[in-house]
């Protein structure tokens, strides 16, 4: 087992990846900005490392500075976390190169699963249900325009590189085909230094499943079934649950498969998330791997009653995994709420600031993973998420009904938050019933039920 990690990353996921280490023994080190110096993963890992200004570029994504800060605090390993380079092969390779353990899956695998399209072929040669569309990038206009009359109308235009909705458009007819591909191309090369696009299929109001999945360095592969993440807001996760309300075990058992096979395609190692569209046949196609730790992992432990952090720590040291899949059952019903520093009533603004008061509820069934505390600081410069909220019951309603009894007891004053909005789309009776996809939250929208969501 290693007897130092240096934790590459802030806030709530820092935290909670020092706190596995505590429990395996292993001393920690925290890098943060001059931003965070009073985060609780700089007061709580054994030693701590400032490594540049507040801005990201220029601290929590300096790769030069965290390689030093491990090297000269010698740390056997990286851990990265969720975000920021978790998902960079590059900084996989530099921190091998420096002898330095990498916390994940190696640089190829990265990679190759980073690349959607490079990643679909790979899912599609391994038996994976895809997604009608492009073998790879669209090479120009005229072959995009050949491309949408063989996959029809809608269709989606989306970046090769990176996530979060960016370099993304939906098409919904030849009217709007080449204007969609020059803005997403565009959009693309500006957060991604790529602006290479592949066009698919559009599936309209589909559900996101996603398969939690961990693999050794042996080539055992085992999956934890699935989280629902169809609630989102501009492509952005807000709600997560585990497992979905309309997975039937047989389905879950179909995905489940399918997922390690494409996992075992690239002989993958450590933690990682494939996700699925699910159609209102309930077919399931492949939409990318997450290749580290997801921010909703929780969810997946709450249920299957494993700690997914320390597992991944265990596997980097090379541990074989100590269970088949015979031996995974579901046991419970988790639900997650991310807690954003922004104003529902006015467009979701960030709303930075100092915590001035909370109170954190608790109880039997609750889970509270955050680094906030009265009189902590909410910077503007870094993502508004400050905690995640988890309530696990015996069954769906149960998990409910605590997760809004817990939300009714949050105290947190000095910004705004999304609380109540968390409120309101759990109360909603479509939510209740599990009658929801992904564009759940504009279709409440529309209907005046929830505030200025776009």
């Amino acid at each position: 087992m290693f007897e130092k990690i240096l934790v590459a990353n802030r806030g709530e996921i820092a935290l909670r990846i020092i706190r596995a280490c505590r429990e395996l023994n292993i001393k920690t080190v925290a890098i943060y900005s001059e931003a965070d110096r009073g985060s609780l993963h700089v007061k709580y890992a054994d030693e701590a490392v400032c490594i540049g200004p507040a801005v990201s570029q220029s601290s929590y994504l300096h790769i030069p500075n965290i390689i030093t800060a491990a090297v000269l605090s010698k740390a056997d390993a990286i851990h990265p976390g969720y975000g920021y380079l978790s998902e960079r092969a590059d900084f996989a390779e530099i921190c091998e190169d420096h002898g330095l353990v990498w916390i994940g899956p190696t640089a190829a695998q990265i990679e190759k699963m980073g690349d959607k399209s490079q990643s679909k072929e790979i899912m599609k040669q391994a038996g994976v249900p895809v997604i009608p569309g492009s073998d790879g990038p669209v090479a120009n206009e005229d072959q995009l325009s050949a491309l949408a009359g063989e996959i029809g109308y809608p269709l989606m235009i989306k970046a090769v590189a990176g996530g979060g909705g960016k370099g993304m458009r939906v098409i919904n007819s030849e009217d709007e085909l080449l204007k969609g591909y020059r803005l997403a191309r565009a959009e693309a090369g500006a957060a991604f230094g790529n602006d290479q696009v592949y066009v698919e299929k559009f599936i309209a109001n589909p559900r996101h499943i996603e398969i939690q999945l961990l693999g050794d360095q042996y080539g055992n592969v085992v999956h934890f079934g699935e989280r629902e993440c169809s609630l989102q807001r501009r492509h952005q996760k807000i709600i997560e649950e585990c497992p979905s309300p309309v997975v039937t075990p047989a389905l879950r058992e179909q995905i489940g498969k399918a997922a390690v096979k494409g996992a075992k395609a690239v002989e993958y190692i450590n933690a990682g998330t494939i996700e699925f569209l699910l159609d209102e046949d309930y077919n399931f196609y492949f939409l990318e791997m997450n290749t580290r730790i997801q921010v909703e992992h929780p969810v997946t432990e709450m249920v299957y009653g494993i700690d997914l952090v320390k597992a991944q720590i265990q596997i980097a040291a090379g541990a074989e995994l100590e269970y088949d899949q015979s031996d995974i059952v579901p046991s419970a019903h988790a639900i997650e709420c991310r807690l954003n520093a922004e104003d529902p009533e006015n467009d979701f603004l960030p709303s930075p600031g100092v915590i001035s008061n909370i109170h954190i509820p608790g109880g039997h069934g609750i889970r509270w993973d955050s680094h906030i505390y009265q009189g902590y600081e909410i910077s503007p410069y870094y993502d508004s998420m400050f905690g995640k909220l988890i309530a696990w019951g015996g069954d769906r309603d149960e998990a409910i009904e605590r997760m809004l009894g817990a939300l009714a007891e949050i105290e947190i004053a000095g910004i705004k938050h999304n609380v109540s909005f968390h409120q309101r789309v759990l109360r909603d009776p479509k939510f209740r019933t599990g009658d929801y996809g992904t564009n759940f939250l504009e279709q409440l929208a529309a209907h005046g039920k929830l505030s200025n969501i776009r």
